[in-house]
């Protein structure tokens, strides 16, 4: 497909995440919903990692929770052709890769093209891949931050469509920097889907699109919480 899926006016939009690990932004989209910030709902929860605490946050909020384990499949295509099919069998208008530690095959990625999103620990284009935190700090750079972009079958290269900015401080390390960003990354996430729920943003071959209009650069996140 190549223009995103918006839920019809008289319906919220409908949310599966995958995430391997501590689930910290899918509890931002849980908490947002929850104190009607976020008009949106959840239909599941999908993760590679039957441990892993971001299942164990959908369970205590009520929301189905799945795990697919990639060592019961003898080809990556395969997990995801299992993984993908009961995404589907929920009918979510958007998928939310939050923390998800997985590359996606590329015929999954083009199946749910424009309905597939990341949120990435950098300002994209820059420090694709892993340890972002580590890879910001050795080039020197004076800003480091978070993206929200489609997913496509590019590692980190889809068109972004929202970043928060972090200072890079003096005596910072990996861990002092990555707790920062992870708190951008809260908001950043909440804010873009709910552009997204409200059917303002959208994927229309290679152009993120906002109320119709194509984005020239991707939307910053303000100290407020709000794109400036």
């Amino acid at each position: 497909m190549s223009e995103s899926r918006v839920p019809s006016p008289d319906s919220r939009l409908r949310i599966a995440v995958l995430a391997s690990g501590r689930g910290s932004n899918l509890q931002a989209l849980i908490d947002a919903i929850a104190a009607r910030r976020l008009g949106a709902e959840i239909a599941g929860v999908f993760s590679d990692r039957g441990d892993a605490m971001a299942l164990r946050r959908a369970q205590a909020a009520g929301i189905s929770a799945i795990a697919v384990d990639p060592r019961e499949h003898a080809t990556r295509l395969a997990f995801d052709a299992e993984l993908f099919a009961r995404i589907d069998a929920l009918a979510p208008d958007l998928i939310v890769c939050a923390g998800y530690m997985r590359l996606i095959s590329e015929p999954a990625v083009q199946a749910h093209r424009g309905c597939l999103v990341n949120i990435h620990p950098s300002l994209l284009p820059a420090f694709k891949g892993l340890r972002t935190h580590i890879q910001a700090l050795a080039a020197g750079v004076d800003a480091h931050g978070a993206s929200v972009h489609f997913v496509t079958p590019d590692l980190d290269g889809g068109p972004v469509i929202a970043q928060a900015r972090v200072p890079i401080h003096p005596g910072d390390d990996a861990e002092s920097l990555g707790r920062r960003v992870l708190e951008r990354e809260h908001p950043l996430l909440v804010e873009t889907v709910g552009l997204i729920a409200a059917g303002r943003i959208a994927l229309r071959d290679d152009l993120v699109m906002l109320d119709g209009m194509p984005l020239s650069t991707p939307l910053q996140l303000a100290a407020n919480n709000r794109f400036a």
